[in-house]
């Protein structure tokens, strides 16, 4: 069974930057794409970034493109989101995710496994 837990969110000021860590505890044997994706309460759940399993292959959503980068350490079971130039509409519960197949995907449906998010709050 995978297990996702994030960490690195927190409390910063626009502009700042932060980067969170999305770490594989369980099941390590597959090939899966994995992905970032953001909430904010009473909205819906919103594509952030995805990687592929080889991490050769990234997307991104216009939001974030050019200030965000993603990135994973297969060896170590890790997935990254370094976010730079915070922006006040960044702050969500930012969660992980992983799907079993190596190519990765936008849509939330797609993905197989989900960590429990970690807060990112961006403060004027």
């Amino acid at each position: 069974q995978v297990q996702l837990v994030e960490s690195g969110g927190g409390l910063v000021q626009a502009g700042d930057s932060l980067r969170l860590t999305c770490v594989n505890s369980g099941d390590t044997s597959g090939n899966f794409a994995k992905a970032w994706f953001r909430q904010v309460p009473g909205k819906e759940r919103e594509f952030v970034a995805a990687i592929s399993y080889s991490g050769q292959t990234t997307n991104y959503a216009p939001s974030v493109k050019g200030r965000f980068t993603i990135s994973r350490e297969n060896a170590k079971n890790t997935m990254y989101l370094q976010m730079n130039s915070l922006k006040l509409e960044d702050t969500a519960i930012y969660s992980c995710a992983s799907r079993q197949h190596p190519f990765m995907s936008t849509k939330a449906i797609d993905y197989d496994f989900w960590g429990r998010g970690t807060q990112v709050t961006v403060s004027a």
